[in-house]
């Protein structure tokens, strides 16, 4: 989707999520069946290499028998700070070799059983062969002692070569990913609320509570200055790099262009500096002062990192960050966005939003357009204006119920062609495949609060899988 150079575009990311394996059987066939256990550590192997393709550190416990060996591989995945543990039922084994591990490795669960091929052959097989399609055997078993000890129970049944389990698994792996980021993560926080928007409110403490995250509270001091401390050869830089980004419309002034370049520079020296891997700001300023103009002029430093992996988000909107995050390290990006107007002529909901952007999601060179006026907000500027490309996409917000909790809402939609708004917006108009304002009440109604994350490709999948292991509800609509 994306048309922006790979030196802009990205994810930035900390130590890959890290994986533990380990497969088993119950080792009273080996004798019995002399043939099985090599045929279930090879296909052991194979596994491994699948998930090593998920492009995660893997930490392979090896092969158990009984529950001796079921024990031993549990100290050895409970010292390796794990994401989470996948064991492999590659046969029938007893729940007495599983339980340990699942109480030890210190990490969410994942339960597979993959047999050799689509089906047995009945005429021809013997009882070791058969064996080796036993690994579902197991699976009501497990499940119930998982119950029964108030351990979450996930599993994915297939063949080994078997694509839509691969698939299912790939989900819970990259949910893996978004855990492992989020627990690590640190949030940026610049600036003030938007005054009278209640909805974005946010308990910082409750992102550390529910995540791991860190909340880093910031001030524009903190950015004006490293903004003043910028170089005019690093401002002459940044406005090159804008022009071989950006179309420029006839309504950029030169020095607004220069400011955003200023403030570009300074912001990434912010972000470095903290280590930050999101930032949410607001500043309302007044009468065109220095920390006015400072928060005018984020848009373009703001896009810029986003395109990184680095989402930067106006109106003081830590949670929308947490969900650009969320989708970004799945792979989809994550543009903020918000409601803009419904076409019930074509059945669509249009959205988008002034500001910052992610890039990757353009359908053409994005353009920077001259806004005498933001709307609702001071200053002026230059801002991101782009349609997203047309192609499946997906909605996540992160909202908070009346207990507290935070919860996740996602929807899967359409972009589809047609007019767009030139007012220096990303814009979209989404099919969700039902009446637009019927779409709107039900989204509202979960929670999902004024802002969410735009991201490419149909995620609900993955989503489900990531809410399960940051054990955040999450409604879809």
């Amino acid at each position: 989707m994306s048309t922006m150079p790979e030196v802009v575009m990205g994810s930035a990311t900390g130590r890959p999520a890290r994986v533990g394996l380990v497969s088993g059987g119950l080792g009273t066939y080996w004798p019995q069946f002399p043939g099985l256990l090599p045929q279930l550590q090879d296909a052991a192997r194979r596994v491994g290499e699948r998930l090593r393709q998920m492009d995660v550190e893997l930490v392979d416990a090896g092969f158990v028998s009984d529950a001796t060996e079921a024990a031993t591989a549990a100290e050895t995945l409970r010292r390796s700070d794990l994401d989470l543990v996948v064991i492999h039922l590659a046969t029938y084994l007893t729940s007495s070799m599983v339980l340990p591990i699942a109480q030890r490795a210190g990490a969410p669960v994942l339960v597979i059983d993959l047999q050799p091929s689509p089906k047995m052959d009945h005429a021809a097989f013997d009882t070791g062969q058969w064996l080796a399609y036993c690994g579902q055997c197991p699976v009501p078993e497990v499940g119930n002692v998982f119950r029964r000890a108030r351990i979450p129970f996930r599993s994915v049944s297939g063949h080994l070569d078997h694509e839509p389990a691969w698939r299912r698994i790939e989900c819970w792996v990259t949910a893996a990913k978004v855990h492992s980021r989020l627990r690590r993560a640190r949030l940026g926080l610049m600036g003030h609320l938007y005054p009278g928007m209640l909805d974005v409110s946010t308990d910082l403490t409750l992102m550390s509570t529910t995540f791991g995250a860190h909340v880093e509270v910031l001030e524009l001091d903190d950015l004006r200055h490293r903004v003043q401390q910028v170089q005019e050869s690093e401002v002459a830089e940044r406005v090159g790099l804008a022009r071989e980004l950006f179309d420029l419309a006839d309504s950029v002034r030169p020095d607004d262009l220069s400011w955003a370049a200023r403030v570009s520079v300074g912001l990434d020296r912010l972000v470095e500096d903290h280590a930050l891997d999101t930032l949410s700001y607001y500043h309302r300023g007044l009468d065109g002062e220095l920390h006015e103009r400072l928060g005018a002029g984020l848009i373009l430093g703001a896009s810029l990192l986003t395109a990184r992996g680095i989402p930067a988000t106006g109106e003081y909107e830590l949670r929308t960050t947490v969900a650009q995050l969320i989708t970004e390290v799945a792979g989809g990006g994550g543009s903020f966005t918000e409601i803009q107007a419904l076409d019930f002529e074509a059945g669509v909901v249009e959205m988008g939003h002034d500001g910052p952007a992610h890039l990757s999601l353009s359908s053409r060179r994005p353009l920077l357009r001259g806004l005498g006026v933001y709307h609702g907000k001071r200053g002026q500027g230059v801002s991101v204006e782009f349609d997203v490309a047309s192609g499946p996409v997906t909605l996540l917000g992160l909202g908070q119920d009346a207990d507290g909790r935070l919860l996740l809402t996602a929807s899967e939609g359409v972009v589809v062609d047609g007019p767009h708004l030139q007012i220096g917006n990303t814009t979209s108009r989404v099919d969700f495949g039902r009446d637009p304002g019927e779409w709107v009440d039900d989204w509202a109604a979960s929670g999902v609060g004024h802002h969410w994350a735009l991201t490419g490709g149909h995620g609900a999948a993955t989503y489900r899988a990531v809410a399960d292991l940051l054990e955040v509800p999450l409604t879809v609509v």
